[in-house]
């Protein structure tokens, strides 16, 4: 486990520093093209403020994008019955108590996020509270735990962020609204250049999304797995869940790609066992109840 952290938190330096150096070394190459360094200036104040914004507040752009909202003291038995659950797992994991919020979908789903435990937060959807019994959820709420534990949650979440960051760029520069546009033949050939880059990372920012995610290493899901059903001291609890998740159809309506590798398991649903192995942010769901079947606890 101690491994797992130190490698997540090695893995978060080199994605920030990397997101760094592109963003420095586009304003650098921008700044001599038009032989104006303050665009330089404010590639380094964007690219700092942006790795910054995505260290301290990219799990609450997440829960807002995802729709959560805090479970309050006035909310419905079940749903606080569920936080119960997660302050009893807590207690026994020996970890600060995360913020609990609720998505309000029928798919059955969770996902934790924030930069380490004591700034963390846990999303669970009212239809995953609504289909689980009480050992079934438990064994999803220790596979979150497991993550927030592991630091697993500071790598997604700052990955996800400077993803969405990348693609906005993208978008931003595609559209050539970087700088206006006057009808001299140089600006129109600096707005070329900027829609020719546009089109090059729009086409790009999918390939680049799915190698981020395979540097995220799929094991993290296995070892949250067995993390989690170390806690609960049931593994037959996660296994049944996944099970449950596996047969629900439902799909999230607030998952997009770039959030898809949050969840404890793909809220898309649609690829088959042999093209999950390949593309797929989770690994497959037979194998991982097959690995918790055979836990011996």
């Amino acid at each position: 486990m101690y491994n797992q952290i130190a490698a997540n938190r090695q893995k978060t330096f080199i994605l920030v520093a990397s997101f760094l150096v592109l963003i420095i070394a586009a304003g650098y190459f921008a700044a001599i093209y038009w032989n104006n360094f303050n665009i330089l200036f404010w590639a380094v104040a964007v690219s700092v403020g942006m790795s910054w914004g995505s260290y301290f507040a990219g799990d609450k752009a997440i829960l807002a994008l995802s729709g959560a909202r805090k479970i309050e003291p006035d909310a419905s038995l079940s749903e606080r019955q569920a936080a119960h659950l997660v302050e009893n797992l807590c207690i026994t994991a020996g970890l600060p108590l995360p913020q609990v919020y609720l998505v309000n979908d029928s798919a059955p789903n969770a996902f934790a996020v924030g930069r380490n435990p004591n700034h963390a937060s846990m999303a669970l959807t009212t239809g995953l509270i609504a289909k689980l019994d009480k050992t079934e959820l438990e064994g999803v709420i220790a596979h979150e735990l497991s993550h927030i534990k592991n630091y697993d949650i500071l790598l997604v979440t700052v990955v996800i962020t400077l993803l969405g960051i990348i693609t906005l760029l993208a978008d931003w520069m595609w559209r050539g609204r970087l700088f206006s546009s006057r009808n001299s033949r140089e600006d129109n050939n600096a707005n070329g250049i900027l829609l020719l880059v546009g089109l090059v990372l729009v086409i790009l920012s999918p390939i680049f999304a799915r190698l981020i995610y395979f540097a995220i290493s799929r094991q993290r899901e296995y070892l949250a797995d067995a993390s989690g059903a170390l806690l609960t001291r049931y593994p037959e609890g996660l296994a049944n869940a996944l099970r449950k998740l596996e047969a629900d159809k439902n799909q999230l309506r607030f998952a997009n790609r770039a959030t898809a590798g949050l969840y404890i398991v793909d809220p898309f649903k649609k690829m088959n066992e042999v093209a999950a192995e390949l593309w797929s942010t989770h690994p497959p769901l037979s194998k991982r109840i097959e690995a918790l079947m055979k836990m011996n606890i």
